[in-house]
């Protein structure tokens, strides 16, 4: 048999085989993410394990480098990429940023009107007797991130977005430097991380969910993920 048949028959085979089992394709790579984040990166009913289809490439890149050197903890995460290259690392958050599969399901949290209001509005004019700028001067009017490093918030659940916060708050979480989120972070009080966290969850998805362009001029602090 001629090396060529013996090449045809090779591709042939492999035409076969499914994509999630081919140890070279993305499918297989993100087998270990699929799990926790959706077939699609689109979320799952567990409130601690967020959508990650769509946001920034740059976003999704930097935390799987902070995951793989320690800065950000989290045991099966840290696990998961704890040996994985740079590049290797940049690619998968390519293919999930490109991603726009239907949000998951919103969890209906149980705040009432007041804590709702008192969400909203900092959410969207913030808090400037207390320094605190509105979350859609860098999440974008939409709340759907900006380009190259801010995530979306919306289609987030609540236990998600209040854990973060207060992650934030209290040390156990870092962005590059200038942190923004953690000079904005430790401003905001439990009542104030309740009620961003309660109206967040309960906003529709919107109908295009793709971050904003990059827009240092808007951003009310220096912030070392959009460098």
């Amino acid at each position: 048999m001629s090396l060529g048949l013996v090449a045809l028959g090779a591709q042939a085979q492999e035409a076969t085989i499914p994509s999630f089992n081919r140890i070279d394709s993305m499918e297989a790579r993100v087998q270990g993410c699929v799990t926790c984040h959706g077939n699609h990166g689109q979320g799952t009913n567990n409130g601690y394990f967020p959508g990650i289809a769509g946001k920034p490439a740059g976003y999704l890149y930097n935390q799987l480098v902070a995951f793989r050197n320690g800065t950000r903890r989290y045991p099966p995460m840290n696990y998961l990429v704890a040996y994985l290259p740079d590049a290797y690392l940049k690619e998968m958050a390519e293919h999930f940023a490109n991603l726009r599969p239907p949000y998951a399901a919103q969890e209906q949290s149980n705040a009432d009107q007041t804590t709702l209001t008192h969400g909203q509005r900092l959410v969207v004019n913030g808090d400037p007797t207390r320094g605190i700028p509105a979350c859609v001067a860098c999440h974008g009017a939409g709340l759907t991130g900006m380009n190259p490093g801010i995530p979306g918030l919306v289609g987030l659940r609540p236990t998600y977005i209040a854990a973060q916060l207060t992650r934030w708050k209290v040390g156990e979480r870092h962005a590059a430097e200038p942190d923004c989120m953690k000079r904005i972070a430790t401003r905001l009080s439990d009542t104030d991380i309740a009620a961003v966290s309660a109206w967040l969850a309960r906003q529709p998805a919107p109908s295009d969910p793709s971050p904003e362009p990059a827009n240092l001029n808007r951003m009310p602090f220096a912030c070392g993920s959009q460098r």
